[in-house]
């Protein structure tokens, strides 16, 4: 199978996706509806009953975010930056890819890597995701037969690979070193993303950071965790632009959280501690704040700001803000809409398969 069959494949995977990053767009010219698109649709509307983080809105936003890389144009231009070569069949390596379960569909990114560099994908799925990428996968084997082979999920022990892409906690990380260093590996650990902001930014900038905070409850690493802002701050503009994301503690899961959260910094005399009902406030060092918290510190300079955020770059996934002095930053409401070429933990995926 030759490099183009492999790239018509997935785009034509993110055409028929496509349908389902919003409810009622199904489109009746597409060939795969017949035999895919209902039972496709069941579970995308079901799969909350297996993991409550999962809400239909939720797994239709993964969707739009898959779709958006399978783009046609970007997808290309991103492969434009490498030489790929389809390697021969005897040198075809066997890539084990263990996937967290935080948001939906969050190993589809290593799949895709794994698949276009012409290997063999062994996912190990986690728990809290187990159902959506084996349908997605038999989706792509239909488009192209010639993927079958080289797609396979197992709940067993991973043996017989050449290499390993990991994601976890820095805990299971730990445990991914200590069973797999002796592979080629990508290990990924605990990464969270933050916002900077300078008081300066408009309603409609502030309601799209509250996408970047509550998108998939906070879970994904690109969600932001934290804000850093200028001394005396006025955080009431925030809380008013954000107030459209209170269904979110509709949600028992989310709200169970924020309650036990609330409770436990109550009871510790939290003096740093502001509320509006479905998101806790709390002046913080550290990046990684629980569920329903949203952690703040001051700073006085943002080159300053900007000097510790590069020496923290392990710790930081990615940086919304408007200033220009703030390196790499992305713009508010896009952390979890990242391109082809945005790789977790700044490891480039694609480049690690091609040159094993």
């Amino acid at each position: 199978m030759i490099l183009d069959q492999r790239i018509k494949a997935f785009i034509t995977l993110g055409e028929f996706l496509k349908q389902f990053s919003e409810p009622n767009k199904k489109k009746a010219d597409n060939r795969l509806n017949e035999q895919f698109y209902i039972p496709f649709n069941e579970l995308i509307q079901s799969v909350h009953t297996q993991n409550g983080w999962f809400t239909e809105d939720n797994v239709r936003n993964a969707l739009a975010g898959i779709t958006y890389i399978l783009d046609q144009e970007l997808l290309v231009d991103w492969l434009s930056h490498y030489i790929v070569k389809l390697p021969a069949k005897k040198n075809v390596k066997t890539i084990a890819v263990i996937m967290a379960g935080n948001i939906p569909m969050v190993g589809f990114h290593d799949m895709l890597c794994v698949l276009l560099s012409g290997n063999k994908f062994v996912g190990k799925l986690s728990s809290e995701d187990k159902l959506l990428m084996p349908a997605i996968a038999k989706i792509l084997t239909y488009i192209e037969p010639e993927f079958t082979g080289y797609i396979e999920f197992t709940e067993g022990p991973l043996k017989n690979m050449d290499a390993v892409i990991a994601t976890g906690s820095n805990n299971s990380a730990r445990y991914f070193e200590y069973y797999f260093g002796k592979y080629p590996h990508i290990i990924r650990k605990n990464r969270n993303s933050v916002a900077v902001l300078a008081g300066t930014e408009t309603r409609e900038e502030l309601q799209l950071l509250g996408k970047d905070i509550f998108q998939y409850f906070g879970l994904g690493c690109r969600n932001v965790s934290k804000l850093f802002v200028p001394q005396r701050y006025k955080f009431d503009n925030l809380y008013d632009a954000i107030f459209d994301f209170q269904y979110i503690i509709n949600n028992n899961k989310y709200s169970n959280n924020y309650e036990y959260n609330r409770t436990i910094y109550l009871m510790n005399n939290v003096d740093s501690l502001l509320d509006n009902n479905f998101l806790l406030l709390k002046e913080d060092t550290g990046y990684s704040s629980p569920i329903g918290v949203l952690f703040y510190e001051f700073y006085t300079d943002l080159l300053a700001l900007n000097k510790k955020l590069i020496q923290d770059s392990e710790l930081i996934q990615c940086i919304v803000s408007k200033e220009t002095e703030i390196n790499l930053s992305i713009s508010f409401g896009t952390s979890q809409q990242p391109n082809p070429g945005d790789y977790a933990d700044g490891i480039d995926t694609l480049q690690f398969l091609i040159d094993l």
